[in-house]
């Protein structure tokens, strides 16, 4: 177990990067963000590339969280303080009672993050998503259905923002991603790598009981309300979900969530065809 470092001044210089942790969150933490919980924090310390640099955690939480701690890199301090300091703290009612402080992983380019996965590959690209609770759900079932990576072009919310691990559960910090430079075409940097782009819509040409999967599958999501751009569906295999008559709108997360639990367990291998 290492030392635990008490606090009990809610403005130690120690704990800085905790304060206020809603306000900083607005105004970005320059390659750092908070990994909050005991899932989410397991994740960043056993399942992540990104780097844990220091921990704190509520006094009435360190003996349960003690073979997490056990294992922990060294040189990563342990910071604890009683619940009414960690809440003047993190500046609102910290019922988890765990923060953690991460560095984020350095981020391939996105050439190099595709060149990269095998033959058999799925990933997912994300066009204009602002909103941190669907890039969390997104990450979460690209997780749980084994995307390989995901894209963000210029438009999407920053999925290291502290709501966006949480609602991931932590699958942020597993998926490997990749922001897209403002001005790429995503179509034709999927198609430079062999990857077949699949668009969901409610247009879609396809239903998605009728789709096969293709060896190397990417599959493109916009957001919602306006979907994604017409120049991308043109090139696209548009893909839909048959829903209840007069209606034709589903949460962009559970969509993903839909759609990649039929590439992972109910398509058909394509044969090149259609």
């Amino acid at each position: 177990m290492p030392p635990i470092i008490p606090i009990d001044n809610p403005d130690d210089p120690r704990i800085a990067a905790y304060r206020d942790v809603k306000e900083r969150d607005l105004v970005g933490r320059e390659g750092r963000f908070i990994a909050e919980g005991a899932v989410v924090l397991r994740t960043l310390l056993t399942a992540s590339r990104h780097e844990a640099l220091s921990l704190l955690i509520a006094e009435k939480r360190i003996a349960g969280l003690a073979p997490m701690l056990e294992a922990l890199p060294a040189g990563v301090p342990v910071y604890s303080a009683r619940q009414e300091v960690l809440d003047a703290i993190a500046g609102f009612p910290l019922h988890r009672g765990i923060l953690g402080l991460g560095r984020a992983a350095p981020m391939p380019e996105p050439d190099a993050l595709l060149s990269g996965l095998g033959p058999r590959a799925t990933v997912l690209v994300m066009c204009g998503i602002g909103n941190h609770d669907n890039v969390g759900g997104i990450f979460r079932n690209a997780a749980a259905f084994g995307v390989d990576a995901v894209l963000l072009d210029s438009g999407c919310c920053d999925p290291l923002y502290r709501k966006a691990i949480r609602v991931s559960v932590g699958a942020v910090l597993r998926v490997p991603f990749v922001r897209i430079p403002g001005g790429t075409d995503p179509v034709v940097l999927l198609e430079r790598h062999g990857f077949a782009a699949i668009s969901l819509s409610p247009a879609g040409v396809v239903t998605l009981a009728g789709l096969r999967r293709p060896e190397r599958a990417a599959l493109l999501l916009g957001s919602e309300g306006p979907g994604l751009p017409a120049s991308v569906l043109a090139r696209t295999r548009t893909v839909r979900i048959p829903m209840a008559p007069d209606f034709d709108s589903l949460n962009v997360a559970t969509t993903s969530g839909i759609v990649l639990h039929h590439l992972a367990f109910m398509a058909e291998p394509d044969s090149g065809v259609g």
